[in-house]
């Protein structure tokens, strides 16, 4: 599992010291709002594009980002999103499939330095890495918590 270069919290905290991003999430579910809206309180610049127009409600009324209803697999969308001038992107649909064309479009097409792709199969995520595409899978952290609290009660014994 390829593993972020940083915390997170080391670049989004404070965009004075570390310099304003600008950030695309692709996808405003609970990953994808909760990312642009912790994002967009820290002072980024933040763009959220999703398929339906009702899930922008899961944005906090605090939002100061932009919203983009579209297909995120088009192109037309992306160049709207203006992903040729993100810093960072964040995949984070429901869809495997998805997230690893739109991530392989941020990155080659629109050369983004940073992109993070959410997978959920556990098995897909080598072609993830095929395409040197950062990952996170909730399959594999949620695993991994379980089995430490087994070692954790163990210990305990």
């Amino acid at each position: 599992m390829a593993k972020l270069r940083t915390k997170p919290s080391e670049w989004l905290k404070k965009p004075a010291e570390n310099g304003e991003k600008y950030i695309v999430v692709i996808g405003c579910g609970r990953l994808g709002s909760l990312l642009a809206n912790r994002t967009s309180k820290a002072g980024h610049s933040v763009v959220v594009v999703d398929t339906e127009k009702r899930a922008f409600e899961k944005l906090a009324t605090g939002f100061s980002g932009f919203r983009i209803e579209g297909n995120t697999t088009e192109l037309a969308v992306l160049k709207k999103a203006k992903l040729d001038q993100a810093d960072v992107v964040f995949v984070t649909t429901r869809d495997d499939t998805i997230n690893l064309t739109v991530a392989q479009i941020a990155s080659r097409i629109f050369s983004v330095p940073k992109v993070v792709a959410r997978v959920f199969d556990p098995e897909r995520e080598e072609i993830y890495h095929t395409q040197e595409i950062e990952t996170i899978s909730p399959t594999i952290l949620a695993g991994e918590e379980f089995l430490s609290a087994i070692q954790e009660a163990n210990t305990r014994k």
